[in-house]
């Protein structure tokens, strides 16, 4: 999740050192650009003030005042098209609130620094809406669904000790003893079903079936050597014949590989100091350990063309153990990679099971909820302006028919469509909308997730979904990218679309200008879902 660090008490003496208390935010001087429409005085009503948080509630707001909103400073914070769960208000938006005569905020985690500022406020007579507290019972617990993670995973054949991402900084050369010894390939072993106790054993998580995960590792396993034996500076190969080439070696470097899961490792490279041999000529180890260290298996790439020339990196990882261990102990070893992530993954999951609830903020994403949401807003506005109340009164009612028409538009397609479930290559925040019309969704990650990257687990489970579901479409929201759903796509091998939903969580003052609503990007993702629920 992500975690506020905002000095809020250091905003409390910017605010007073600029005279905060008892002043005016109409008069105060701002290096924001805001979303305002400027009080003007009129006879008919006493101008007042409103804070908005996010998007949806700024338009919701606008919406309800109607011809009115001339009468009102409305103020919208996250103008600027920054998500919500980055958000650090300032000492001028601390300001704004500290004198508002309504305050609109969502009332989730992101909205921590809340209580701090509404503890500091000079308007003691203002109206506040928290939006999770005005829906009760109906906010949702965020739910961490199979395949999800919260926090990063290794990589699915990652020892404890082994690292996945590091800076470029932390990576050290290492000699080419770290590698010594006698070791075998596990591609024989796969082949011959010596391994088929780690495929059962990897399919209990449910990402990949047995089979699936032997359909990988073959793949990932495949060698064209049984044995390697490497001494000093010297590397002997061995083929599946016997046959025997040799060469000594000399270190070239490393090079940093950035794997499309979002993890990393670094590839350390060494040529052959007799090209003529008949052995590899540029070789390059990985066992995801970044310092001089000594391996306890590795993963090989060759070429006799160049590095450069290394096919396919992702999609074949020839990997050797120690010679000395029995087929058995190899299967052990090979469990034994994917064992961290898994009792990493259960213990995150007991944890958060068993942790403080943390509700799922994205409560506007529902039009049920926004119907509930703009009728406390519109008794908030008649109670601090009575003399529009029948004004406010019908502007809810017209906009609340118009949310109507289109959950009603929703309903018809989802219950006409045979499709019932989406994949997500992204973030989740749709919760609230997919239980409205009884939709299922896998996903990367829960809606308020911080990560950006995605594990292998993840990668292959939602992978496996779109097999499984026949899926013609994988989902992103708006401005992130589309590399994990690319991920998840080249993975399962099938043609896919990527589709992008918005969530209404970065909308700018720029698309304001440009004529953007919360109906309208709402009915821009009915126009996008009605494209894959056919």
């Amino acid at each position: 999740m992500f975690k506020k660090k905002f000095g809020i008490y250091a905003v409390t003496l910017a605010m007073a050192a600029m005279g905060m208390t008892g002043c005016s935010s109409s008069s105060s001087s701002s290096s924001k650009t805001e979303v305002t429409t400027q009080a003007a005085n009129k006879a008919s009503a006493e101008p007042f003030s409103v804070v908005c948080t996010i998007f949806p509630e700024y338009d919701w707001v606008k919406e309800i005042l109607g011809d009115h909103a001339d009468n009102v400073e409305l103020t919208y914070l996250l103008d600027s098209g920054v998500d919500l769960h980055n958000y650090q208000p300032t000492a001028d938006d601390m300001m704004k609130i500290s004198n508002c005569d309504l305050f609109v905020y969502v009332g989730g985690e992101s909205d921590e620094w809340v209580e701090d500022a509404l503890a500091a406020a000079a308007n003691k007579d203002m109206k506040v809406i928290n939006l999770m507290d005005v829906l009760g019972d109906s906010a949702k617990v965020e739910e961490l669904k199979e395949g999800m993670q919260e926090d990063e995973h290794d990589h699915d054949h990652d020892h404890s000790k082994e690292v996945s991402t590091f800076e470029d900084d932390e990576v050290k050369d290492r000699p080419l003893s770290d590698w010594e010894g006698d070791w075998q390939s596990a591609y024989p072993l796969v082949l011959d079903g010596s391994l088929d106790e780690a495929w059962e054993h990897k399919s209990e998580d449910g990402s990949m079936t047995a089979e699936e995960y032997k359909d990988y590792y073959t793949k990932g396993y495949k060698s064209d050597y049984n044995a390697i034996s490497i001494h000093n500076d010297h590397i002997k190969f061995t083929d599946k014949n016997g046959k025997v080439t040799e060469s000594d070696y000399k270190y070239t470097g490393y090079f940093i590989q950035d794997w499309s899961t979002g993890t990393r490792a670094a590839m350390y490279r060494f040529e052959a100091e007799d090209k003529n041999s008949g052995a590899p000529v540029y070789i390059e180890f990985n066992d995801h350990i970044i310092e001089p260290e000594k391996a306890e298996h590795f993963h090989i790439r060759m070429s006799n063309e160049s590095y450069d020339a290394i096919v396919d990196p992702e999609g074949n990882w020839p990997t050797f153990f120690d010679a000395a261990l029995s087929p058995e102990e190899v299967c052990d070893e090979v469990i034994g990679h994917g064992h961290s992530d898994e009792d990493e993954e259960e213990e995150h999951e007991h944890e958060h099971e068993e942790g403080e609830e943390e509700y799922d903020e994205h409560v506007w994403l529902s039009l049920k909820n926004a119907k509930v949401l703009c009728a406390e807003i519109e008794k908030n506005l008649e109670a601090i302006d009575s003399a529009n109340a029948a004004d406010y009164k019908a502007n809810l009612d017209s906009y609340v028919a118009k949310l109507d028409e289109l959950d009603g538009k929703f309903k018809t397609l989802v219950d006409g469509s045979s499709v019932k479930a989406l994949v997500f290559g992204d973030r989740f925040p749709f919760r609230y909308f997919v239980d409205d019309y009884g939709l299922d969704y896998y996903a990367a990650f829960i809606g308020c997730s911080a990560e950006t990257e995605a594990s292998f687990k993840t990668i292959a489970f939602l992978s496996n979904k779109i097999k499984e579901l026949d899926c013609k479409t994988i989902f992103t929201l708006e401005n992130s990218s589309k590399d994990i759903a690319e991920s998840i796509i080249n993975n399962s091998g099938k043609t896919v679309d990527i589709a992008e939903l918005n969530s209404l969580q970065s909308i700018s003052k720029n698309d304001i200008a440009g004529g953007v609503s919360y109906i309208s990007l709402m009915q821009k993702n009915y126009d996008v879902l009605a494209g894959v629920l056919k």
